[in-house]
């Protein structure tokens, strides 16, 4: 059995995933808006989140990156009426873990939140201690980066591209295998997602983006951590 929380605005689409999801053996709690979803989300206690993006006060988008904010998250099957791809890859690089779109079958519903609590399956590792390279600290347990002793606001894809190039200094990581790693098998976006994030990553932690240190480019390859050298 999981706790699931379905936050969801659309009281029929909320009841009806309820009780197929209670009918499946879960214990299920359902709020309507999203300032009650993110209290309830923040507080944690939960295994999955069944997440609408259009939501009145606090839209799913945002309940997404602040749960990423912090170690321990659940998994989040985003709900959307909106089709367009752009909305879909915001949210899976926000740290979404799925997404249904509008209208969906119930027992395709209750399919994906059984795969997802399958990836959760097991005990979650200990993080490991900060990484630390020069003036770069990389804290995994509280997802914290600082940079010459300042906080550096990274989004939660930003932080694991950085911590899993950072994890194995001087490997050479194709975009394709970064984009397996960071965001999961079932990503259906574009190679180019990993420059941006690069370049995004670049100007918040290197001392000058033009001339990196840390995320360096091996040409025609992929990324490398460089550890700081010059």
């Amino acid at each position: 059995m999981a706790r699931i929380l379905i936050v969801e605005d659309d009281r029929e689409i909320a009841a009806l995933a309820a009780a197929q999801l209670e009918r499946a053996g879960h214990a299920v709690r359902v709020v309507h808006d999203g300032e009650a979803g993110l209290a309830e989300a923040l507080e944690g206690g939960h295994d999955l989140l069944v997440l609408d993006v259009m939501l009145p006060g606090v839209s799913g988008f945002e309940i997404v990156e602040r749960l990423r904010r912090r170690p321990g998250y659940p998994r989040v099957l985003m709900l959307t009426a909106r089709a367009e791809e752009v909305d879909r890859v915001l949210g899976l690089e926000l740290g979404a873990d799925d997404y249904l779109t509008k209208p969906f079958s119930l027992r395709e519903l209750e399919a994906r939140v059984r795969a997802l609590l399958r990836r959760g399956v097991g005990p979650e590792p200990k993080p490991a201690g900060p990484l630390v390279f020069g003036a770069l600290e990389i804290d995994p347990a509280a997802r914290r980066v600082r940079v010459d002793g300042r906080t550096v606001n990274l989004t939660a894809r930003e932080f694991d591209l950085l911590y899993e190039l950072a994890r194995h200094p001087g490997r050479v990581y194709t975009r394709a295998e970064l984009l397996e790693r960071v965001w999961g098998a079932g990503f259906s976006g574009y190679e180019h997602t990993v420059n941006s994030h690069i370049n995004r990553l670049r100007a918040k932690i290197e001392p000058d983006a033009k001339r990196p240190v840390y995320v360096e480019t091996v040409w025609g390859v992929g990324y490398r951590f460089g550890g700081g050298e010059a």
